[in-house]
């Protein structure tokens, strides 16, 4: 089992840059694939960064130059850099985690970019 736990979240003024950090507990090494998901309100989820398995970083288009996914191993922690927020930004962000067998989901951290 994997638990996930992610944090940053919250009202954030176009442009800005905050970082969400996604904290993971359990069965760590087993994990192949990370990535971060948000949901707009009444909108799919999507894909926004990822980690892939076979050791590419992606990521949405909507986002690319923008966002930057990175990991600290040791603290067992990924972390979502956004910069220069547009309102359409905001959504619930979700940490991923993969292993062969299943993924795991994070509860979600909020994200509202308004002035």
């Amino acid at each position: 089992q994997v638990q996930l736990v992610e944090s940053g979240g919250g009202l954030v003024q176009p442009g800005g840059s905050p970082r969400l950090s996604c904290a993971a507990s359990g069965s760590i090494f087993s994990i192949n694939l990370w990535a971060w998901h948000r949901q707009a309100p009444e909108k799919q989820r999507e894909l926004v960064a990822a980690f892939t398995s076979d050791g590419r970083t992606v990521y949405a288009d909507s986002v690319e130059g923008r966002f930057t996914i990175s990991r600290d191993n040791a603290k067992n922690t990924v972390y979502l850099q956004m910069n220069s927020l547009k309102p359409e930004d905001t959504a619930v962000y979700y940490c991923n985690a993969g292993t062969i067998q299943r993924g795991y989901w994070g509860q979600g951290t909020q994200v509202t970019v308004s002035s």
